[in-house]
């Protein structure tokens, strides 16, 4: 993994690569929890200018040696906050989305945070057990990457890990 991964706000001229990695068959059915239909770009747009302009979410554009190679965000849910990320398929396995998600740790002073996972995804499994997420519970819903419904893993990265430097 090249050294010079740095996170920055997501920008307007960021989302055509964020949309175009969105449009990876794999990537879509390894994700699950995807769009509806990731090939609707007016949808894409409408989602990204609300999380843009709300306070509450931190999105981040990752660059590699200046290059977009995906966004890591977190964001509210219920009284929690949850993360996620999204790297081009392209550059998998290069450690990138463990990279970001650490990054994107250091920004965000509250603690536990959440995260889920397809229970068969298992990359990003990984990247959240490196960054110091534990296994917490299980759930289910109905994935659009897939057609179906999907069981998934709820992860949590309790305060004890952040103290412990362990992310």
């Amino acid at each position: 993994m090249t050294a010079d991964l740095r996170l920055r706000p997501v920008r307007d001229a960021d989302l055509p690569h964020l949309f175009a990695y969105e449009q990876d068959s794999q990537a879509a059915w390894m994700a699950a929890f995807g769009p509806a239909d990731p090939t609707d770009r007016a949808a894409f747009d409408a989602h990204w200018a609300r999380i843009r302009a709300d306070p509450r979410i931190v999105a981040r554009t990752v660059l590699v040696d200046g290059e977009v190679v995906g966004h890591v965000n977190a964001f509210p849910v219920q009284e929690r906050t949850e993360v996620s990320y999204w790297i081009d398929p392209r550059r998998w396995g290069r450690g990138y989305a463990t990279a970001a998600l650490a990054a994107l740790l250091r920004e965000l002073p509250q603690r536990p945070v959440h995260a889920r996972a397809a229970k068969d995804n298992r990359a990003s499994l990984a990247v959240l057990r490196k960054c110091g997420f534990v296994v917490v519970g299980e759930d289910a819903g109905f994935a659009h990457g897939r057609g179906v419904e999907v069981e998934e893993w709820v992860l949590e990265l309790p305060a004890e890990a952040a103290e412990q430097g362990d992310h």
